[in-house]
């Protein structure tokens, strides 16, 4: 009887939890894009803060635990679309990810002027790469999170509502994913050697 190694077995729950999670991400965007065409702005924004929390309540449930981003998103959704319905005023939930992007910039800044890239204490289980490394990725994802906060800034100026929304739904996390691919080379770069792991670990 072939016995199966411990990546083979790993594999696809590893596979099934990253597409789950990509879902519990992406599901309450696209509620938020199917809302707007339904019932406009305001509508749209009482259903995604909803939504938000039935996929990280979802995430608790299916997968154990909420991650740190999400969360956070979470709580800046809470705040501007609160402020969006209740002064009836669709500037808020506009500017929310512009704040949102601008903060985890800030933080990720922050953490590597005192010598703390933030990144590796939250994808530390999932990467194993140098001190370097993880410096590099820190400094490429602050940066691109203020791209993000400025192509924000630009859409909600100069477009239409609908437009807007449609970029934040199918222009934000297509663009964040092609990021995040393109970053695969830095990791394998600086990627520990089997016995640096072992004293990491």
């Amino acid at each position: 009887m072939e016995q199966k190694t411990p990546t083979t077995e790993a594999l696809p729950e590893n596979l099934g939890q990253q597409l789950l999670k990509l879902v519990l991400e992406i599901g309450p965007l696209v509620i938020f894009f199917v809302s707007n065409s339904l019932g406009g702005i305001y509508f749209a924004t009482k259903t995604f803060m909803v939504a938000i929390v039935v996929a990280l309540a979802l995430s608790r449930w299916l997968l154990g635990r909420i991650a740190v981003m999400p969360l956070v998103t979470a709580v800046f959704v809470m705040i501007f679309g609160g402020l969006t319905i209740f002064l009836e005023n669709d500037l808020f939930i506009k500017m929310k990810p512009t704040i949102v992007n601008v903060f985890f910039a800030t933080a990720l800044f922050g953490g590597l002027m005192i010598g703390k890239p933030l990144l590796k204490y939250i994808f530390e289980d999932a990467f194993h790469i140098t001190e370097m490394g993880w410096s590099i990725l820190t400094k490429r994802w602050a940066l691109f999170f203020i791209v993000l906060a400025a192509l924000n800034e630009i859409v909600w100026r100069n477009f239409s509502t609908d437009f807007w929304v449609g970029f934040k739904t199918f222009g934000i996390m297509p663009l964040t994913m092609v990021f995040a691919v393109s970053q695969i080379s830095i990791i394998k770069q600086h990627e520990l050697a089997p016995a640096d792991k072992t004293h990491h670990e």
